[in-house]
């Protein structure tokens, strides 16, 4: 009897062509949130997820950050992801009767109107055109109870008054390396994307894009998970000189880059 296959992260995809946060997610990388679960503990506290809340995480990727929401107890888990691959990752986790992981677009859920009071997503928005951006917000709070708490965690450029061909430079660089298009904002951008959707901003956690660099590998995945990301890297060389051109790319642009976490509220 043959065991039926399960499908890995991007295993159609040539490694020179598949996107990075796949491609670490392979090599063995959890955390793939561009502040580091530092940043998204700090998220998780701001939100406050109680035993009492309905909970909705888009694009759970390798499901770092449901585990946390689950060690909540929520009364309801709900994860969205286009990803067939990243959906049975995450099913793993998933124990009670209220707890489900979906095939699905976060810009269409399909889900009730003001059905759930916790929404969240991380490292997804960025890589969104613009009219996406405001597609996956604003269902984002169509789908929330008034008082329901919306959380993202993303890449940001900075200062705030960056300028346009410094952007468009920035964006271009990590769009290439990544293989996905990348798409920033400033802070004021992201609070306008925020405040277009009618949420008001409560919260505003900054953190440096520090993905690939050592101290931070080690804080998120911790020694063991660090030395199996090494080895996995060592033994790919394609996979390798991906990383290293991506390590590149966020150092060329460190004082340009940065990583930031909002908490915002449907009004009443």
């Amino acid at each position: 009897m043959t065991s039926k296959h399960e499908p890995r992260l991007g295993e159609h995809l040539d490694v020179s062509k598949m996107p990075i946060y796949m491609l670490l997610a392979r090599l063995g990388k959890q955390t793939l949130r561009p502040g580091g679960m530092e940043l998204t503990r700090q998220m998780l506290e701001l939100l406050d997820v109680q035993s009492s809340d309905e909970v909705v995480e888009f694009a759970p990727g390798v499901g770092a950050t449901a585990r946390l929401i689950l060690s909540r107890a929520p009364a309801q888990y709900t994860a969205i992801d286009r990803d067939e691959a990243s959906v049975r990752q995450v099913s793993r986790y998933l124990k009670g009767p209220n707890q489900q992981c979906v095939i699905g677009r976060s810009e269409h859920t399909d889900l009730p109107d003001t059905s759930t009071t916790v929404v969240l997503g991380e490292a997804m928005l960025t890589m969104q055109t613009a009219s996406h951006k405001e597609q996956i917000i604003t269902e984002a709070a169509r789908i929330l109870k008034p008082g329901g708490r919306y959380g993202i965690h993303e890449v940001c450029l900075k200062p705030d008054n960056l300028d346009d061909a410094t952007k468009n430079e920035i964006e271009k660089a990590l769009s290439e390396v990544s293989r996905v298009g990348t798409r920033p904002l400033t802070q004021s951008e992201w609070c306008a994307l925020l405040e277009g959707a009618k949420f008001q901003i409560r919260d505003t956690v900054i953190a440096p894009f520090h993905l690939l660099e050592p101290p931070r590998v080690l804080r998120d995945e911790g020694l063991l998970g660090t030395l199996r990301l090494l080895v996995n890297v060592l033994r790919d060389g394609a996979a390798r000189q991906r990383v290293i051109a991506m390590r590149s790319v966020i150092r060329r642009y460190q004082d340009r880059l940065g990583a930031i976490a909002f908490v915002a509220v449907k009004p009443e």
